[in-house]
């Protein structure tokens, strides 16, 4: 016997359900979103810093050569005296023990300036080294978080037209953001 209020009953009934049940295939992708937004935050944030330290270790580089250039022209300034006192030496011969004395003191503290533009020299070489490793993290983190927003991008797409292939491509692209972001660091 067929009772066709019962089975319109019935199948309201299953319809319901399937209205409140989960659909499994948006939750999974809802959290695959949600995953890919979290690493494109944690990604730019890193990028930000990257970027911050390398403005900062190149802007000391600067500071460095800064100093490392007045040491030189003080390390110049001293050796024309030094060459001064020789010619007065030559020139006066009455008073040429001091002035080859003078020499020899010039000659001294340019050998205490010479040592500190190198001291200034290598910490500037040392800075660009740094910042140019800030520079690089900050192109991977950038390549990175580039790749989770297109991720992001494609998963909600997948999720409007229920298209498997997008939030799998979604997926590789993650999987390489994510590899980005970990040779940054490497």
């Amino acid at each position: 016997m067929h009772d066709a209020p019962l089975e319109a009953h019935e199948h309201t009934e299953h319809l319901a359900h399937e209205g409140h049940a989960p659909d499994r295939f948006v939750s999974r992708l809802a959290v695959l979103v949600a995953a890919f937004a979290v690493f494109a935050a944690v990604a730019g944030n890193l990028e930000a810093i990257e970027t911050a330290k390398a403005l900062g270790s190149t802007g000391e580089a600067t500071l460095a050569q800064d100093e490392a250039t007045d040491a030189w022209s003080e390390y110049q300034a001293d050796s024309v005296k030094k060459h001064l006192y020789t010619v007065a030496a030559a020139l006066n011969p009455a008073k040429a023990s001091d002035y080859v004395k003078q020499a020899k003191d010039e000659t001294a503290k340019q050998d205490a300036i010479k040592t500190r533009a190198k001291k200034f020299e290598e910490e500037r070489s040392k800075l660009v080294a740094e910042a140019h490793a800030h520079e690089e993290r900050h192109h991977w983190l950038s390549g990175a978080a580039t790749l989770f927003e297109i991720a992001i991008a494609l998963t909600t797409v997948s999720l409007v037209t229920r298209k498997n292939w997008l939030w799998q491509a979604a997926s590789v692209l993650g999987i390489v953001g994510a590899a980005l972001g970990a040779v940054a660091f490497l």
